[in-house]
């Protein structure tokens, strides 16, 4: 873990204005939902995507039986929805993973594709290996993307699980999953039972994938490329086969904590609404119950503030009743409050935490008698404390120029005339990571991901965070290379480097 503090670097920091007292949030009275803008199609099953300029793309769902082509873009600082490009073919149920370079990746089935918001258009993509019926799609630390489905012999995916690598544009397979011996043993048992069913995919800490859904939780090691069981294995009377706890309803959430643990919420439309909350720990390999929540709940959203709490909105619960409350769970006490209710009751919906702070929850169904329309309209939650996304600082003071990113070993500038090189650690300050967060930002160098040594606070700059990252290699060399920090998927401003 290298910290450096030469003179250079804190001289640096006293030229832009550095101060002791910095402040990363802004007091409000109560959490809150207000109405925003429409969006131009109403959509329910649909993805929504922080881009790195701050808007958020809207892409496909469902109207009733009808799948949607369409999307659209939220601009938070006008409050409007406009379209965009249409996808290459009409999806529900599919994802959507902002890439290092900026682009999204869009997949489903076994087709991808990509969004291009410098264009606003979308395009075509290599196929995946095997068709997928419920997959997740998880950007590892090395830039790549890992899909996971059901493993077999459940047959919602025809393949193993893969990558994609946005270098080729090509997916490969990795694995095999560590739970496909025992989801064999368990079809045996039970033809109509078991699996994973749509597994929640969360990248934890320190960079595995924790797979968790149905009847088992495994690990993926990046590293190795492998899978590994999680979890406790169960073996029940009938000689059924489980890794997750007794009690265990299939949550339809999954959330990383800033303590690195994992919460899992609500329940699944499978068995129906549910109180019940776990967590995961990374480091003892264990499930643990946690207080319920104040309303059963399935197909909700979960969406982690920057302050350590989670917001938990909406519902399609039991009888099929939507729901326009909301609360929060308090990973300090365990516990869940109610917070203020969305301005309409939603259910397969979006919730998507904005740069300013403010949380944007999109579309859905709604229920109105025996019917359930989608819903066009979208709302914004204010938190009781509003910590806007990471800043990165640049010698001129605005938002895009020469960054304040020094050379680790002298505390010189990595700027044109003193560029960086491939494989080099350099530092750079910058806010809002959060006090005491086990959870490392990102850093992509002229659209790559860098391998982040150190992160933590400021010394001797209380309320400031340090960086410490490797030029990731094969950048391509320049004058005024971007440098883009993400933290909780909020990107930063961009600000640039010299490349050799």
């Amino acid at each position: 873990m290298i910290r450096p503090a030469s003179s250079n670097a804190i001289h640096l920091l006293l030229l832009l204005g550095f101060v002791s007292n910095a402040s990363t949030g802004m007091a409000q009275s109560s959490g809150t939902f207000t109405a925003t803008g429409s969006m131009t199609t109403a959509r329910a099953q649909h993805t929504a995507t922080l881009l790195a300029d701050g808007r958020v793309l809207l892409a496909g769902g469902a109207q009733g039986p009808k799948v949607l082509a369409s999307a659209e873009l939220y601009d938070p600082s006008m409050g409007t929805f406009t379209a965009t490009g249409d996808m290459t073919m009409a999806r529900v149920l599919h994802t959507a993973t902002l890439l290092a370079d900026g682009r999204v990746l869009i997949l489903g089935g076994d087709s991808a594709e990509l969004y291009d918001p410098s264009t606003g258009t979308f395009k075509a993509t290599g196929n995946m290996t095997g068709s997928h019926g419920c997959n997740t799609a998880t950007q590892l630390g090395n830039g790549k993307v890992l899909i996971v489905d059901d493993p077999s012999p459940f047959k919602r995916s025809a393949s193993g699980a893969e990558l994609y690598d946005s270098d080729s544009g090509t997916f490969s397979l990795t694995g095999p999953y560590a739970s496909s011996e025992m989801a064999m043993q368990d079809r045996t048992l039970f033809p109509s039972y078991g699996g994973s069913d749509c597994p929640r995919a969360t990248l934890l800490a320190d960079g595995r994938v924790l797979i968790a859904g149905g009847t088992f939780a495994e690990l993926y090691d990046p590293a190795a490329g492998t899978f590994s069981i999680t979890g406790t294995q169960i073996t029940l009377s009938n000689g059924f086969v489980k890794t997750v706890p007794q009690g265990w309803l299939d949550p339809s959430r999954a959330s990383l904590l800033l303590n690195g643990m994992v919460l899992f919420d609500g329940g699944d439309d499978d068995l129906g609404a549910a109180l019940g909350a776990w967590l995961y720990n990374p480091s003892s390999g264990l499930f643990t119950a946690t207080g319920n929540m104040t309303t059963p709940r399935v197909s909700d959203t979960a969406t982690l503030l920057p302050d350590g709490t989670v917001l938990i909105a909406g519902s399609n619960g039991d009888a099929g009743v939507t729901l326009a409350s909301a609360e929060l769970y308090d990973p300090v006490t365990g516990t869940f409050t109610r917070t203020g209710d969305m301005t309409a009751d939603r259910g397969l919906h979006t919730a998507t935490l904005l740069n300013n702070g403010k949380v944007l929850t999109a579309g859905g169904i709604h229920h109105a008698g025996y019917t359930w329309p989608p819903l066009s309209s979208a709302d914004l939650y204010t938190p009781a404390s509003v910590i806007p996304a990471p800043v990165l600082f640049s010698l001129s003071g605005d938002p895009w120029g020469q960054g304040a990113v020094w050379h680790s070993t002298t505390g010189e500038i990595a700027s044109a005339g003193n560029p960086a090189v491939a494989g080099e650690i350099l530092a750079m300050y910058t806010t809002s990571l959060g006090n005491e967060s086990v959870i490392p930002p990102q850093v992509a160098v002229g659209g790559r991901l860098g391998e982040i040594l150190y992160f933590g606070d400021a010394p001797g700059y209380p309320g400031y965070f340090q960086v410490n990252f490797r030029v990731p290699t094969a950048v391509a060399s320049g004058s005024a290379v971007a440098v883009r920090l993400t933290y909780l998927s909020r990107p930063s401003n961009p600000v640039t480097i010299g490349v050799q």
